[in-house]
């Protein structure tokens, strides 16, 4: 966080550096009157002044022009050594101030070489016009010293400028990835409710529809049989109410939305899905081979999900009286095998690619990890089939096959 005194220098930027060129100039003519002895005053008063006014007037540019700006430095601190005065801090402090600026505005090698630049233009002209009897150390060390202390406070500077615009980076970069992964999980979250809508939706209306109908063809020749029917229709659309509450609640939840649906359907009500499917006049057969093993909540949703999809399919594309649902366990994979005695003049399933029931239940088979094959039976009729892991690390990748 900036201080007071460095947002007014970034907002007034013109006004600090005249400031500073004006006490830096008035630094250089006090410290041209520094002299080993007083008769070794050099003379050339007018032309210090002159020397110090372009020195210390080009730190106006410094911004904009930092290189420049240290050559011309340079230039009059050297010429200000020429005349005999001694090159002590006040003198040096116009160069100092240009020095810092380039080691902050370029970078280290460039910084490295103006410094080296600068040093040896002023201690070169310092031994060579000094008057006699100034010890040596105060025309070298001493500007060596005190010029590599801005280089040495630039470099650090911009350095610590650079790391501050990294992590002010680095933290825009993750708020960005937080919000992406926040909306991916919105998309996610409605394409889980989008298919449990689907799913429960179209099975209890097609089979409401199915129901219905045969309500209505057995009115007149089997009366009898027409009040059963439409019990099983008003139990039919009672589930479908429940389970769209259940789905339709899920909008309303504000805490984990991974959390499953309540209740979930498992493989446990397949004995009501068959039951409902014969009620409109579909038989389902079930055979089960293997032994059954747990299934996590997730898994034993889905495969119930695909069995009802494909029974709602062919209750409502086929011209079948029967199909057959076969539950294949082994160690660590579940299989589902949904077929139907539909005819060739009747596809048992909607055409190939079409539909956004078989686009479901591939998108089901492969969200646990599973894998999922649809197509016309070579003797007739439409098979499902569907490969899902019993354990959740368990993986296994898609056939190819019709979708």
């Amino acid at each position: 966080m900036s201080t007071p005194w460095q947002r007014y220098a970034e907002e007034h930027s013109r006004t600090v550096d005249t400031m500073a060129a004006v006490l830096l100039f008035a630094a250089f003519l006090f410290g041209s009157e520094i002299t080993m002895r007083a008769e070794d005053q050099p003379p050339a008063v007018g032309l210090t002044i002159a020397l110090a006014a372009v020195g210390c007037g080009a730190l106006l540019w410094q911004r904009t022009r930092p290189r420049t700006v240290v050559a011309v430095g340079a230039a009059a601190t050297a010429g200000a050594a020429g005349l005999g005065h001694l090159p002590t801090p006040l003198l040096l402090g116009g160069l100092m101030l240009a020095l810092y600026r380039l080691a902050v505005d370029t970078d280290r090698p460039t910084a490295r070489r103006y410094y080296f630049a600068s040093l040896a233009l002023v201690v070169i002209v310092a031994l060579v016009f000094a008057p006699a009897g100034i010890p040596w150390p105060l025309e070298t060390i001493s500007p060596a010293a005190w010029l590599l202390l801005p280089i040495a406070t630039g470099n650090a500077v911009r350095l610590q400028t650079a790391y501050l615009d990294a992590v002010r980076i680095r933290a825009e970069y993750a708020e960005r990835s937080r919000e992406e992964e926040a909306r991916h999980r919105v998309a996610e979250e409605r394409m889980r409710i989008a298919r449990e809508l689907h799913d429960v939706v179209a099975h209890h209306l097609a089979l409401a529809n199915a129901q219905a109908g045969t309500a209505a063809h057995l009115s007149r020749s089997h009366p009898e049989q027409v009040h059963r029917i439409l019990g099983e229709l008003a139990g039919t659309t009672a589930a479908a109410l429940r389970e769209l509450k259940a789905t339709v609640g899920l909008l309303r939840q504000t805490g984990d939305p991974d959390l499953p649906l309540a209740p979930s359907p498992g493989l446990d009500r397949l004995p009501e899905l068959t039951e409902a499917c014969e009620s409109a006049g579909l038989a389902v057969h079930v055979s089960v081979e293997g032994s059954p093993r747990p299934l996590t909540a997730g898994v034993d949703l889905t495969a119930y999900r695909i069995v009802q999809e494909a029974l709602t399919n062919v209750t409502k594309h086929a011209s079948a009286r029967s199909a057959h649902v076969r539950i294949g366990w082994t160690r660590d994979r579940l299989t589902l095998t949904i077929t139907d005695d539909g005819t060739a003049t009747a596809p048992a399933g909607p055409a190939p690619g079409h539909g956004f029931g078989l686009i479901g239940m591939r998108e089901r088979a492969r969200s646990v990890g599973g894998a999922f094959t649809a197509g016309h039976r070579d003797g007739g009729g439409y098979e499902v089939t569907t490969r899902l892991p019993v354990y959740p690390g368990a993986t296994e990748p898609e056939e190819q096959g019709t979708s």
